[in-house]
Order: C-alpha cells, then structure tokens, then sequence
C-alpha cells in the first residue's frame, strides 16, 4: 500500500500539469483556448452525435476541462501492477521497456497494429508458423473438449507459452492515458490528421497482452479508430481499418466467450444467483411457475434454480420456462435445454421449455403470444437486455415496460451493467466507458495470467466488442447503452413498478469468497444489489413486482 499511495502522490503532485500533457497531444486544445472555432459548443454535439454518417455534419465535441482531465487521470491506471524496489532511494519500476515501438510515421504504427490486431495477438517467444499450427491444435482441442463435456462443464484453460510479461512504467502509462484522451478530443473535432497520428503513437504502447492498462488501451483505440472510420469522406481511415486482419466474430465466439466470463469471475453468477433469488422468493407458495426469459442465448442461470426449487418445503412446482430470441437457429439452445429437462426430471419437477424466435417488441409481449396461463406464477427474466431498447429518446424502452407490466408479472429481475454509456456527447461517454472498462480489465488482471487463452478470449470477444459499440457508434447502430441504478429505479417507477429488496447479501458475499481474488465489493442501494471492483460499481441486481395503486 505504501508504493500505492506514493505513486498516487506523485500523480497528485500540483507541479504535474496534467492538462499541459493534453495540450501537448492534441492542437484542436489550442486552438480553442485562442479562440479558434474548430471545436463548437456541446448543443452542436447533440446533432453531432445523431448525425454521425450525414455528409453534411459540421459539428464536432467540446472539448474536455482540465479539472476532467486531472480528476480521471489521477485516479485512472491500476496502481497494483507497480512495484517498487527501494523506496528510500525513490521508486524503480519493474517492466520491460516500450521505447522502441514509438513510431512518428504512420504507416509503420499501422503495420505493427496488423501484425498485432486486437485479434490477433502473436506471441514473441514463437515464430509464424508455429503459431499457427499451436492455435490449430489448441482451438480443436477446445473445441473436442466442449463438445464431449457439453456447455455446462468448465472449458479447459490452455495458456499461450510466453515467457515475457511487459508492464508499463509510470511515465508511459501516463502518456498513454493522456494520448488517448487526446486522440478521443481529436476524433471529436474531427482532426483526422492527428487523430492517426496519436493512434500510431497509441499502438506502440497498447498491447494486446501486456498489462491491464495496455490491455484496454488497445480495445478503446481499436474504438476510435473505427469511429474515426466512419466519418463522411474519411478516406485515409476507411483503407486502414479495413486493412486490418480483424475476423469475423460468429455468435459461438460470443457465447464461448460469455461462459467463460461466467467461470472464471462474479460479475454474470452474480446476476444469475440475485435474479434466481429473487424468482424463488417472490413464488413462493406457488405450485405453478413461468419464467419467460428476455434474449435468451444460453441456459446457464437455470441449473442452479432446478435444483433450489427441487429442494423447497411443499415440493417441487411445475416449471415453464420462454425463451425469447431473436436468432432463427436455435438447435444448441434447444439441446441444452433437453439436458435441463433431464435434469429437472431425475429431481422430481416437470420442466417445459419453447422457444419464440422473434425479436423483443410490444406486440409480442401478450397473453396470446407467451402462452401465459392464469393460474402459473409469471416471472419476466432481464439478463443484460434491457439497456438495448433505451435508444436515444428512451421512448421505447417505456414501451416495453408498459407491456411487461400489463401481462401482471409477479416478478420482474433486472441484471444490467452498472454505468452510464447513453450520454448524448461522445467524449463524457468515452471518459465514463475508459473508467468502467478499465475497472474490469484491472479484475481481470488480477485474477488471471496474462497469457491465458481464457483471458484473451473474454477480452477480445466480448469486452472488446461492447467498447467498439459504445465508442464507435451513434443512433440505432449503439446498442450498449447501460445506465446506472438510479436511472433504472426512475424508469421502472415511472413505467408503474417498485422495488422488490433483495435478500441474498450473505449468499452473495459468500459466492464471492470463492474466488482466490480480493478486489470485488459488493454494496446494498435501496433495495437494489451492486457487485463492483475495488469499489467502482460494475454490475447492479435489482427485482420488481407491480406497484399497488
């Protein structure tokens, strides 16, 4: 703890001028405070930010106060990762040096951003070729595993040999923190030029398997690359990005990559075991159950509530549960499934399962279409959906509450991540989004090797691919929109629903003593559960029945 908080004093230090180092990376700063007109006022950004692909689009971000910027910098990059040697003879970082990948030709930096893309990371200690053949063997090994074991065993770790673990020292991790919200302003302002120019800087020293600052850095340049992409006339931007080697990610990575977050840290068991509580709690007493499930992908949350339910004191209920998905193909879903039936069956408890495969909307949120009956227990099941139907206006969301609650659920769980990304001007959405991500990617350091396939998947499969929506994207295209706990506690209150109080704080704390990691925080806000990092909250649990008039 004494090196931490030396670092952060350091960092504190009035003599470091942190805005100085913003002016430094990015011209459009100084030409604002000269009074230059190439940044507009925030009411510009508005159009800005809903008229991202129009051609005729002028307008660009603010850009940031220096007390934001001194405020999330000092509070920014993990201070664990440092150590320090002496302390009486000052501070000596323990990492390997980055100097020499710092490019100024932009060519060279999107060449080394090929060869080591977001997805494609190569190992030093390998050649090509032998890398290739490893990821062959190791990917169909996986892939044999998971189809023998099914998707509810564990996926085997298999760890890429690397015998070099880069840390950034504290000058570098400063630099980068600032280029990257340098080169946010410039994509903001629409300064093309320099926006490449400090991307080519960002790549020397992001990295897709150094440390957790590396780590996210790469993700959030990999974002603004893209938004940068997609400005009109962006000629220069467009070659590059779709020059780069980035694959197509199929729904199976997706999944693969969600379950693994599932088993290897608590943010997604912690939704599943609040949400299943909360079912529990509120049919009690019910002989009859129908959960439908909103975006159902997977069945991993209902081994666990077959098994809590099988054990209740008047016996097992009758148990139906409605998938609601929006993809076509559904033969794993549906086999997984079966298993669960099995399952349900060999503990006493009749389980029916069907699938809807259509979109979520109003229309189909009905009696009729969800098969309800009047004398089952209706519980309605949002596992990280809701915040895909906010939108801009957050009319439509409002909408489906609306139709939620005329079906008379006795239950409503709401698992959502607990951030806010649905700011209507990019840069406070890119400041918000670097701090919650960076909060994760810090647990995810701490938990795990850095050269660990499961670690990697779960970053570039799906963290990955959040940051890029949330960065990238404007208007429907953007559908990460989370929000904090207390937007959804209004926006659920003004649809005609109130709290339900969780009451699994002890199962809770003690699913988190499980795992070897002592970062994870788990706090009660007026009914509603948040599991964080370190005291950043990163996921909220909530349940909501409807309010008496």
């Amino acid at each position: 703890m004494k090196g931490i908080n030396r670092w952060l004093s350091f960092y504190m230090d009035e003599s470091v001028n942190h805005d100085f180092a913003i002016r430094r990376y990015c011209p459009a700063r100084m030409e604002q405070e000269q009074g230059g007109d190439k940044c507009q006022d925030q009411e510009a950004l508005v159009f800005y930010d809903t008229e991202l692909c129009s051609s005729d689009a002028t307008s660009s971000t603010p850009c940031l106060a220096s007390s934001e910027v001194d405020d999330f910098v000092d509070s920014f990059i993990n201070m664990d990762q440092y150590e320090y040697v002496n302390e009486d003879q000052g501070f000596q970082e323990k990492h390997r040096s980055f100097d020499h990948f710092v490019v100024n030709d932009e060519d060279e930096a999107d060449a080394y951003s090929i060869v080591n893309g977001v997805f494609e990371y190569v190992p030093t200690t390998l050649e090509d070729s032998e890398l290739e053949i490893y990821e062959d063997v190791t990917t169909a090994m996986l892939e044999e595993e998971v189809a023998m074991n099914g998707s509810f065993c564990a996926i085997p770790e298999f760890v890429v040999p690397c015998t070099q673990e880069a840390n950034l020292g504290v000058d570098q991790g400063l630099d980068l923190v600032h280029m990257l919200l340098a080169c946010a302003e410039a994509v903001g302002c629409r300064d093309n030029q320099q926006a490449e120019l400090l991307l080519s800087r960002i790549w020397a020293l992001a990295s897709t398997s150094g440390d957790s600052l590396q780590r996210v850095s790469y993700c959030f340049a990999k974002g603004l690359k893209c938004r940068l992409s997609l400005l009109p006339h962006n000629v220069i931007a467009n070659a590059t990005l779709s020059s780069m080697d980035v694959p197509f990610i199929t729904r199976e990575n997706k999944l693969e990559a969600f379950q693994l977050l599932y088993q290897t840290t608590p943010y997604i068991a912690f939704g599943f075991m609040a949400a299943n509580e909360a079912i529990c709690q509120a049919s009690q007493g019910k002989s009859s159950i129908h959960i439908v499930d909103l975006g159902m992908e997977h069945t991993l949350q209902w081994s666990s509530l077959i098994r809590a339910l099988s054990s209740r004191p008047e016996g097992p209920p009758t148990l139906r549960i409605t998938g609601l998905t929006g993809n076509e193909e559904n033969s794993k879903l549906q086999a997984s499934m079966n298993v669960l039936v099995e399952e349900a069956s060999s503990l006493g408890m009749h389980l029916e399962f069907h699938i809807i495969s259509e979109h979520l909307t109003p229309c189909l949120l009905t009696m009729e279409k969800l098969n309800l009956r009047k004398e089952e227990a209706l519980c309605v099941n949002s596992i990280l959906q809701l915040h895909k139907y906010v939108k801009e206006s957050r009319g439509y969301l409002k909408e489906i509450l609306l139709s939620i609650k005329k079906l008379g659920p006795t239950a409503l769980t709401v698992v959502e991540q607990d951030t806010n990304h649905n700011g209507p001007f990019f840069l406070g959405r890119f400041l918000e989004s670097l701090h919650y991500y960076s909060a994760i990617f810090d647990s995810l350091e701490a938990s795990m090797t850095r050269n660990s396939q499961h670690r990697m998947k779960i970053e570039r499969l799906h963290f990955a691919e959040e940051i890029q929506n949330v960065v990238a994207y404007e208007g429907p295209d953007r559908i990460e929109r989370h929000e904090r706990v207390d937007q959804w506690r209004r926006q659920l209150g003004r649809a005609g629903f109130q709290v339900m109080p969780l009451k699994c704080t002890s199962q809770v704390r003690m699913m988190l003593s499980v795992y070897d990691c002592d970062g994870y925080t788990l706090s009660y806000e007026k009914g509603n559960l948040l599991l964080g990092w370190k005291g950043r909250p990163v996921m909220m649990a909530s349940a909501w029945q409807v309010a008496s008039v």
